[in-house]
């Protein structure tokens, strides 16, 4: 089979299936794993589709650009983003030194915690408050505030969460992807959020459905490093790469 027919084959396969495993692609052309292989990083370099671990995806991400402010999030999913924040309340146990991440979804889950011995750490000085006025023990680190997230962010944020050993943390996201794992649009908080996972020993990620297979600015952690929670899952490929949580 000619090259050009070959990649004619694995594009439409592709197309068609929103995802293929590499070993379908083998048994559709008659194929060498290597030569598919070769043909899948061509393709991906062409960017006529990703490849990723095992396969390729077809390219049906979005971009987002912009972000909007904390009031606007507030009024979106609203009914959606209180059930992700109830089930993620309920994994919080006496004794937990948990990380809450800036965001509209995180905030709700204050009202629902039921544990009384935690401590908490957030970069939000919102959601400090009512942990505070709910009883907890909270810890702000130190830094520079974002206006349009309420989020404390910068160096010596990053200086702060240095120390720390969380047994959970709860993040906020802007985008998930197969290709760009979780990111979000400021390279600031991209930062903060990569160090509070890497200092977590359970990490989960708050997402509506609106979130899935769009991509902003900066990853800050690949899929592999967090439990998605979310409320309905459309995209049964993300299954392959972690575990996620669906609660409507």
């Amino acid at each position: 089979m000619l090259t050009e027919e070959r990649y004619s084959k694995i594009l439409d396969a592709v197309n068609r299936q929103k995802s293929i495993e590499l070993s379908e692609l083998c048994a559709l052309l008659n194929t060498s794993e290597s030569t598919v292989r070769r043909d899948l990083s061509t393709l991906d370099e062409k960017g006529s589709l990703i490849k990723v671990r095992g396969g390729a995806i077809a390219i049906d991400e979005s971009f987002a650009v912009s972000e909007n402010n904390v009031e606007e999030k507030s009024r979106l999913f609203t009914a959606e983003k209180e059930a992700i924040a109830r089930y993620a309340a309920s994994l919080i146990d006496n004794g937990d030194f948990v990380y809450i991440d800036a965001g509209t979804t995180t905030e709700k889950m204050i009202e629902y915690i039921p544990a009384k011995n935690v401590t908490f750490v957030t970069n939000a000085f919102l959601h400090a408050r009512k942990l505070a006025q709910r009883g907890f023990r909270v810890f702000i680190p130190a830094g520079e505030i974002k206006v349009t997230t309420e989020a404390i962010v910068g160096a010596e944020c990053l200086l702060s969460l240095k120390g720390y050993n969380f047994t959970k943390c709860f993040m906020g996201v802007n985008g998930i992807s197969l290709s760009a794992g979780f990111s979000t649009p400021d390279i600031n908080e991209a930062g903060v959020k990569t160090a509070a996972i890497n200092k977590s020993r359970r990490a989960f990620i708050l997402a509506d459905h609106s979130k899935f297979d769009k991509i902003t600015a900066v990853s800050f952690a690949e899929l592999n490093r967090a439990k998605i929670i979310t409320d309905k899952l459309e995209e049964k490929k993300y299954l392959n790469e972690t575990s996620v949580k669906e609660v409507m």
